[in-house]
């Protein structure tokens, strides 16, 4: 006979996270399932050896308790601006109250104490800034860094461990329902866990699984933009008068040539850049940054990511993303790392190019290449544009020292259909965090988790009147 839960929660990224513990006093019976491995036994034989990415299954930087976000540097964007579009199924007032608390909730597992973004120089540097053609948004945010992020992550886990079932290691293949209800859910090895109510929180290296079930069930979709680009990679001075105020300034320019946005993401100041696999039948090796919080290099890497939102008959931004990454990995075995001299100049970089430059590569697996044999035309110009416009503000970064590596890409599901509860078409069937395309970073992901067990919360509560009504 199947096992009965009251809440199933399949991924245990930020999104599941939250939910568990916004569910775990209710007295309701949870079961949270994550495919990947436990904090402490999750790693990167590329990154500890310094080699290319040897393709684990499941990889152990996006997998895994905590998910995604347990190997980042820990910034939580304190900011309705940015980080999703939870804005557009909440007010903004409520979604700024959602952040405040979602940020307590951190700050009460052993989040750092200190927030930039704040004071006088903000606004200078936002003049500054748009003197230099680029619109910075001016956001407070807490960095807890990689070894504070995994800090936290294990607190919560001791936390939730006696009030949750959790299962680590188990991957959910279907979603069964009833009558247009959720039923419960099918695990890889083909045992069936019934579930009254069932949250989907996959993060991105989860999406394509959500898309298919999604696409099976016939849950009516949008597409998101596709976000690809490269990560920059600097002497960290280049950048410190803005990072010691801002830490991660968050920048966007309109190509002038296609009229494209162009962004800062995931800016990390005297970080490294280190790479993450995405699976699925086709993995591919993407590139990423970290920040620590009591380790310091003498080097600074952001993304620079191109948005395109792309019309019908396209519905494949996860395919598209796989298949720019996917070349990039075929021409190294892995990431590109070329000098922008080189790339302005038409010619690859070569092992010996690297080493006459004044930076050495933070991510000693990267294959010295060119990019563009890799990012189509339209991508690399409104780089280019970007690194520009970006030098105007922080002279340096448009030097033909400067690394890029590639490809990064950020895999947003397409964006289901969802009600201001964040439940699909599909009674009692809620969608949470970055694989349901809703939220793109920490703190929106987390408050999703909260959105989505709150509404359960209600209904239950709503199910207890009634009965007793007509008792």
């Amino acid at each position: 006979m199947p096992k009965t839960y009251d809440v199933i929660i399949v991924g245990s990224g930020p999104a599941g996270i939250f939910a568990a513990l916004e569910l775990a006093e209710s007295g309701l019976r949870i079961l949270l399932l994550e495919k990947g491995r436990p904090l402490e036994k999750r790693s990167c034989p590329a990154m500890d050896r310094s080699i290319s990415c040897i393709r684990c299954s499941p990889c152990g930087m996006v997998s895994g308790w905590g998910g995604a976000g347990a190997f980042s540097d820990g910034k939580l964007t304190l900011s309705a601006e940015v980080g999703g579009r939870l804005n557009e199924y909440l007010g903004v007032d409520e979604l700024n109250d959602l952040i405040e608390y979602v940020d307590h909730v951190y700050l009460k597992f052993g989040g750092g104490d200190r927030v930039f973004g704040v004071g006088e120089e903000v606004e200078e540097w936002r003049r500054r800034a748009a003197l230099a053609g680029l619109r910075l948004i001016p956001i407070k945010i807490r960095h807890l860094g990689t070894e504070r992020c995994y800090k936290v992550l294990q607190a919560v886990y001791q936390h939730l461990s006696e009030k949750v079932d959790m299962r680590l290691g188990v991957a959910a293949t279907r979603l069964h329902t009833e009558d247009a209800r959720i039923a419960g859910i099918e695990l890889s090895s083909g045992e069936v866990i019934e579930g009254k109510y069932v949250v989907v929180a996959p993060g991105r290296e989860g999406a394509d699984w959500l898309l298919a079930e999604c696409r099976r069930l016939g849950l009516s979709l949008k597409n998101n933009p596709v976000d690809v680009g490269v990560r920059v990679e600097v002497p960290s001075a280049i950048l410190e008068e803005i990072t010691s105020v801002l830490y991660e300034s968050k920048m966007e320019l309109y190509s002038k040539v296609f009229d494209d946005r162009i962004r800062t993401f995931c800016m990390c100041p005297h970080g490294e850049v280190t790479t993450e696999l995405t699976a699925g039948a086709d993995p591919v090796v993407t590139v990423n940054g970290h920040s620590y919080a009591d380790k310091r290099t003498d080097k600074t890497n952001f993304a620079l990511l191109v948005s395109t939102t792309f019309t019908e008959p396209f519905n494949e931004p996860i395919a598209y993303g796989r298949y720019i990454a996917r070349l990039a990995n075929i021409l190294s075995g892995g990431v590109i790392v070329q000098r922008l001299g080189d790339l302005l100049s038409g010619r690859r970089s070569t092992p010996e190019r690297i080493n006459r430059g004044i930076i050495e590569p933070s991510l000693k697996g990267a294959t010295p290449g060119d990019l563009s044999f890799v990012l189509p035309y339209r991508y690399l110009t409104g780089i280019l544009e970007m690194l520009q416009a970006m030098d105007n503000l922080a002279p340096g970064i448009y030097s033909r020292h400067t690394l890029l590596y590639g490809v990064e890409v950020k895999f947003y599901s397409a964006r289901l259909e969802l009600n201001d509860r964040l439940e699909t078409e599909i009674k009692n069937l809620f969608a949470a965090g970055d694989g349901a395309g809703v939220t793109r970073g920490l703190i929106q992901a987390s408050a999703s988790g909260v959105i989505v067990a709150r509404s359960i919360l209600r209904d239950v509560e709503t199910a207890k009147q009634v009965l007793k009504a007509t008792a």
